[in-house]
């Protein structure tokens, strides 16, 4: 049985989908020495082998896989990244836990709590490694803002804002087939709701509302919740139209703000008083670099489990987009 550890040599990755995200992921994987991509699974073997040829070099191959379970059972394989439509996480991650594969799964984790617990379980059960790649959680300033806030910078918090929104295009089938997990809560949501959770843990209330499809998934939405403390997340996501997608974290002796795209940012700054501080790291590649790495030291340190991808954070968040959703109406077989 694999053993999820990783003793010498570079993390061999293996990609399950060949999509933008996919190649996103690949090329930042690509900037990362003491990690390689050695295969791919497409259920097209014309896609497999166009996208192994673009990343293969003569030193390093990649090998293309004319399926997903192809890949999952390939031996030379240490954890898969799994980039398919969020409506077939469940099955796809499943596959590669059988085959006794690491897991690096494309977020939301699932459509809805229930299923991400069970492969959370699976998981578990089988000592295998299982993170969401909610690559936010590894961006090292946001790791800084979060830090500061939970070291007191704003004093008492009082107020969390955090918004994300762009206009989908028409082309991208999975933003608009609900058989796919259609959702602007699920694809971006997720990103104001994690950051509220990374600042100030779960609600005891969360209010939301939000504009529907003509299929019954959600376009845009807003909910707020309240915390054990008082403190208030306003949070706001939409595939239809342009926001500002900035970030606030605001307490009674001072504010940390975050730019847009705030989930990807390169700096914030920290006002308190009359002083403003600016404050920023770079990010490696797209941003994606940093979770590779994050989970490539987790293997090679036997562990199962991410400090910076905690699957009960994955799990917490993913329990109050259930609650949204119910109170947006949308739900999915």
């Amino acid at each position: 049985m694999y053993v999820s550890s990783v003793s010498s040599g570079p993390v061999r990755w293996g990609i399950l989908a060949t999509g933008r995200i996919a190649h996103t992921f690949a090329g930042d994987l690509a900037l990362l020495p003491d990690n390689a991509l050695v295969a791919v699974g497409s259920r097209s073997a014309e896609s497999a082998r166009l996208f192994a040829e673009e990343y293969s070099s003569p030193s390093a191959p990649v090998h293309a896989h004319p399926s997903y379970g192809d890949l999952a059972d390939d031996p030379d394989v240490d954890v898969i990244y799994v980039a398919t439509p969020h409506g077939r996480h469940d099955i796809d991650v499943l596959r590669c836990l059988e085959s006794g594969k690491a897991v690096l799964c494309e977020k939301p984790l699932t459509l809805e709590a229930a299923s991400a617990e069970r492969l959370v379980a699976a998981a578990r059960s089988r000592g295998l490694f299982l993170a969401e790649a909610m690559w936010m959680r590894t961006n090292p300033n946001i790791r800084r803002v979060v830090e500061l806030a939970h070291d007191g910078a704003c004093g008492t918090i009082a107020q969390v804002r955090a918004e994300l929104g762009f206009v989908a295009p028409a082309n991208i089938e999975r933003l608009w087939d609900p058989a796919l997990g259609a959702s602007a809560l699920l694809d971006i949501g997720v990103y104001p709701l994690t950051f509220a959770h990374l600042v100030l843990g779960e609600p005891d209330d969360i209010a939301a509302a939000g504009t529907l499809s003509e299929r019954g998934y959600d376009l845009g939405g807003g909910a707020t919740l309240t915390y054990p403390g008082g403190a208030v997340a306003s949070l706001a996501w939409t595939q239809m139209a342009w926001s500002d997608n900035r970030a606030a974290v605001s307490g009674d002796a001072g504010r940390l703000e975050i730019p847009a795209r705030f989930h990807e940012t390169t700096g914030f700054t920290y006002a308190h008083g009359e002083t403003v501080e600016t404050h920023g790291q770079p990010l490696t590649g797209h941003g994606f670099a940093h979770e590779i790495e994050e989970v490539a030291a987790c293997l090679r340190a036997g562990r199962t489990e991410s400090d910076l991808l905690p699957l009960d954070g994955t799990l917490a968040v993913m329990k109050v987009m259930d609650e949204i959703r119910g109170l947006l109406g949308v739900s999915y077989d």
